[in-house]
């Protein structure tokens, strides 16, 4: 109870006002994404509702990072639909329930601090992809459905919507330049569903996509045989969407780390994630993840604490239970406007101005993320591509670093000063700088300036050693750290090695 707690700043440092207004924004633009992305499934809309009430209540009280908002969020439900067309919505609850351990334990044994690997490029790229993404979801709505047909508005029905749009942009960007004590996406749909209702003016409303009206949450156990069979089934999709949620979320919390110099805590996060998702299976909902376009909208509000996140799913249960004939009424413009606004602020555009200062790899890795982002709207997939480009783009790069001094001290012996690390990627260039054919009896290869890295690396020694051994001459190992030396000792029987003592560097002889 008290590390919950511990989220919970003095009353007297809350500005309660920000707090719960920024709250009630988040609910306002959270209600037509859930419900569009349930609808995109084949769920109930209120399966897209359950889960942004759900996953926002739970991960604002257990989470990691305050000022964070969860909520039923598209990149996890895409990975579920075919599933739920081919085996119905009740598997679906069991992969969310699945991934939601798979999450749970990956908190539990403290694997979230892996997100630190991912590398700034594929940073750049995850949200301008995902700023792209958000900007297309909006454009998208400009149709409407007729006979089962999605045809693009025309007419006056276009010119209403983009107005309606284009005023809800003006009042985000003017309307701080009056006063910030109120969100200017707030006031902005507040503006655009009086002029609409007063006026009495025929646009596109939340009430278009679906109802949101309903009861609430019941628990209930998913009606599927608790078999190995299910498993073979349902396993697949929960570890994807297990691995999609998590990056998406310690991603969303690295930013907010950023935007508020404070520190969350991803281990923690994981686990509030993969309860919440647990508890989303058992009651109806279709799962989620951190939204990162919702939680720019929170901590653009002024959010700082768990109140906001808790008040904006609190009023998505009192929409559900008794406001949704108010919220059916607001204009689809003014929260396509808001979450236009949220695109344009997602995006990285100081990636384009530092272009030119990055390295070539780098610019490709960030360009690679966001295209694989965009089409496929893979953000797990996108990022572990960027990951992989990344890691073999470095590990090329210190395989060329690999070089060695040769010497001769007092006594004849050659000396080999290696530079750079002995890794998989630089053995090939490290066996070729040896010359066992005309080299004197003995040789020294130092590893002051150098590391033995890994298997690959004892591997390459072996080679070296052998080959010398077979010219019946010797080889000695000099300046070896204690973990290379650890690292040899554990390949005792597979490589004997000559390491010379170093009292400078404490390396006891073997």
């Amino acid at each position: 109870m008290e590390n919950i707690l511990s989220g919970f700043q003095s009353i007297r440092n809350i500005n309660l006002k920000n707090e719960i207004l920024a709250g009630l924004t988040v609910a306002m633009t959270m209600i037509p994404e859930s419900l569009s992305f349930a609808i995109l499934a084949g769920l109930s809309p209120l399966t897209g509702l359950y889960a942004a009430f759900l996953m926002g209540i739970v991960t604002a009280v257990f989470g990691g990072r305050p000022g964070m908002v969860s909520g039923g969020a598209g990149a996890t439900v895409v990975v579920l639909i075919a599933l739920a067309s081919s085996h119905g919505v009740q598997y679906l609850f069991g992969a969310v329930i699945l991934a939601g351990i798979i999450q749970l334990s990956v908190g539990i044994f403290k694997l979230g601090k892996f997100v630190r690997l991912i590398p700034q490029p594929v940073m750049y790229g995850f949200l301008n992809g995902l700023a792209v993404i958000i900007f297309m979801a909006q454009v998208a709505q400009f149709k409407v459905v007729s006979n089962g047909v999605s045809t693009w508005m025309e007419g006056s029905a276009l010119l209403i919507m983009a107005g309606l749009t284009v005023l809800t942009i003006a009042i985000v960007l003017l309307f701080p330049k009056i006063t910030k004590a109120v969100p200017s996406s707030l006031v902005a749909i507040i503006i655009v569903f009086a002029i609409a209702y007063f006026f009495n003016i025929d646009t596109k409303r939340v009430i278009d996509i679906a109802s949101v009206s309903g009861s609430l949450p019941s628990f209930h156990i998913p009606d599927v045989p608790f078999t190995i069979e299910t498993l073979k089934i349902i396993f697949p999709y929960a570890s994807v969407m297990a691995g999609v949620g998590l990056i998406e979320s310690l991603l969303t919390l690295n930013m907010v780390d950023e935007i508020t110099n404070t520190k969350g805590h991803s281990n923690k996060e994981a686990v509030a994630q993969g309860i919440a998702n647990i508890t989303n299976g058992f009651f109806g909902g279709m799962g989620g993840c951190a939204m990162v376009a919702q939680t720019f909208v929170n901590i653009g509000a002024g959010a700082r604490t768990r109140i906001s996140a808790i008040v904006g799913a609190l009023t998505i249960l009192l929409v559900i239970l008794i406001g949704g004939s108010v919220i059916e009424q607001i204009p689809m413009a003014a929260l396509v406007g808001v979450m236009m606004m949220v695109a344009v602020g997602t995006f990285e555009w100081v990636s384009f101005r530092i272009i030119n200062k990055m390295p070539k790899s780098d610019i490709f890795v960030g360009i690679l993320v966001a295209i694989i982002t965009v089409v496929l709207h893979n953000l797990a997939l996108a990022v572990l591509i960027g990951v992989i480009i990344s890691a073999l783009v470095f590990s090329w790069d210190n395989a060329k670093r690999i070089r060695a001094r040769k010497s001769f001290d007092e006594a004849g012996n050659k000396i080999y000063e290696i530079y750079g690390p002995l890794f998989f990627g630089s053995t090939a260039a490290f066996i070729e700088k040896f010359d066992a054919e005309g080299d004197p009896e003995n040789i020294i290869i130092d590893f002051k300036e150098s590391r033995v890295v890994d298997m690959s690396a004892i591997e390459a020694l072996k080679k070296v050693i052998e080959k010398y051994k077979s010219e019946n001459k010797e080889v000695i190992l000099k300046h070896l750290s204690q973990d290379c030396i650890k690292l040899l000792e554990n390949a005792n029987g597979f490589i004997e090695v000559n390491i010379q003592e170093d009292p400078t560097y404490n390396v006891m002889p073997k």
